[in-house]
């Protein structure tokens, strides 16, 4: 199991996560608001499952080992009602109080990316940040996840003050794990790094409302899970669709060294306030 938590320990984490030991595993994960800040100054009122009690505008990555059940703890520190919802793993949990928890119990049948989200008051409390990614992995090989995410500060702000959305969805930051360029290459969860020959793992979670189209230079990727299109498994591609609250699971090989950019191949997407490219925008690097 890992909780990613501060940057200089994740990639550690994350690749020795899967292990032969399995069976039942105990988590827990908190319900906190806080403020997320742009790069432009913005501040807006957001909301995250975090790994602890302190807000971090990352929602937990939860990875866990194909033959784990997973007793998952929510604590609310939030002043409203949440649930828990994983409709893939079928999993939802009972209306959580603030200052209030429960535990659920979750595992899968099946190696792959989930999304877990809060249900209530949906999709609101969606659209304010609660939503992450749960992975049951089959494998050791490295693994890197991106949550997609794009914001319009318009709908965050109307839901915040009175629970309306009265314009068109109009986002003007676009995230991966909260982060947009150039901090995305210090998520060292997001960032690709290996060798060539290498065997990785991406695990990408879209839980915005935006459709997203990842694109990458250098490198064809093999599809291992599509949500939304389970006849495309097994194709070998560079450009990667990806619907609101849908998930892929790809692999990649390197067969030659470099650093490689990848990017949403909506441009709009690779902007932040309109401005090029502070959005979904990163680079892989890879040793011979």
């Amino acid at each position: 199991m890992v909780f990613l938590k501060e940057s200089a320990i994740l990639f550690l984490c994350i690749t020795t996560a899967f292990n032969s030991f399995s069976g039942q595993i105990s988590d827990t994960i908190y319900i906190n608001s806080g403020t997320l800040q742009t790069f432009n100054g913005s501040s807006l009122p957001y909301k995250c499952f975090n790994s602890s009690n302190v807000f971090d505008k990352r929602n937990a990555i939860l990875s866990y080992s194909i033959s784990d059940t997973v007793s998952l703890t929510i604590f609310n520190n939030d002043i409203s009602p949440h649930r828990i919802s994983s409709i893939e793993l079928g999993v939802t949990s009972g209306l959580i109080s603030p200052g209030m928890n429960e535990t659920v119990s979750i595992h899968s049948a099946a190696s792959g990316t989930f999304i877990y989200h809060d249900s209530e008051n949906y999709p609101n409390n969606k659209i304010l940040g609660l939503a992450g990614m749960i992975v049951f992995r089959n494998n050791s090989s490295a693994s890197f996840y991106w949550n997609l995410k794009e914001l319009d500060t318009l709908w965050i702000n109307e839901i915040s003050s009175n629970n309306q959305l009265s314009a068109e969805y109009n986002p003007k930051f676009f995230l991966i794990n909260g982060n947009h360029n150039p901090d995305i290459t210090g998520d060292s969860s997001a960032r690709i790094v290996g060798n060539v020959g290498d065997t990785i793992h991406i695990h990408i979670a879209n839980t915005g409302n935006a459709i997203h189209s990842i694109h990458f230079h250098g490198y064809h990727l093999k599809v291992e899970q599509s949500s939304a299109h389970p006849g495309h498994e097994g194709r070998i591609k560079d450009t990667f669709p990806i619907n609101p609250m849908e998930v892929l699971t790809l692999e990649l090989v390197p067969h030659q060294p470099g650093e490689y950019p990848v990017h949403d191949h909506n441009l709009i997407a690779v902007t932040g306030a309109n401005i090029y490219p502070n959005g979904m925008f990163l680079t892989m690097l890879i040793e011979p």
